[in-house]
């Protein structure tokens, strides 16, 4: 009786914190590499301001995911899927920052998001994700990049604040409001 309880508890609980899991952007064969990417640049306000001009110049980033990082750009309403929200906390929850960098870099199949690797150098697209994660500070969602192996892991960036999700056991699959993978 036991196990056919935890079975039935187990079948009920999975697809409900599966729905809530987002899918990498990264392809798989990818991603063990864009997992181990570390952002080479010190965590300071120069760095934000050179991200904060590429964000809203040369890496035209506000027209799809808007000034304010809330994916509701001039074209968002035109993609389909719409632009990621910066400032919601389980953007930044459920990934790392190598995760994140390779996207900008080599684009996401299946979106419109592009690469932007023979637009950008390397330390602009690590600029460019130091200034997006302000987003989500502003908003009272501190960006806690996410784990290497699966959702609620503080990530490298600690310092930077967070919402102290930790896994299955603090409410790491669920997100109110919007979906986490936006």
């Amino acid at each position: 009786m036991a196990m056919a309880i935890t079975t039935a508890a187990l079948v009920a609980v999975v697809p409900a914190v599966a729905q809530h899991m987002p899918p990498s952007r990264v392809p798989m064969e990818h991603l063990e590499e864009a997992r181990a990417l570390k952002s080479p640049l010190p965590d300071s306000p120069d760095v934000v301001e050179k991200g904060k001009a590429l964000y809203h110049g040369k890496g035209t980033c506000a027209n799809c995911h808007g000034r304010e990082g809330a994916g509701d750009g001039p074209v968002a309403a035109q993609l389909n899927p719409s632009p990621r929200n910066f400032q919601h906390h389980g953007f930044w929850r459920h990934r790392t920052e190598g995760e994140i960098f390779w996207v900008i870099k080599h684009g996401s199949a299946g979106t419109s998001m592009i690469g932007f690797a023979d637009q950008l150098t390397d330390e602009e697209i690590w600029a460019l994700l130091q200034y997006e994660r302000t987003f989500a500070k502003e908003h009272g969602h501190g960006p806690e990049m996410g784990p290497p192996e699966g959702m609620g892991h503080r990530g490298p960036r600690e310092e930077m604040g967070g919402m102290g999700h930790r896994g299955m056991g603090s409410g790491g699959g669920g997100c109110a409001g919007e979906q986490c993978d936006r």
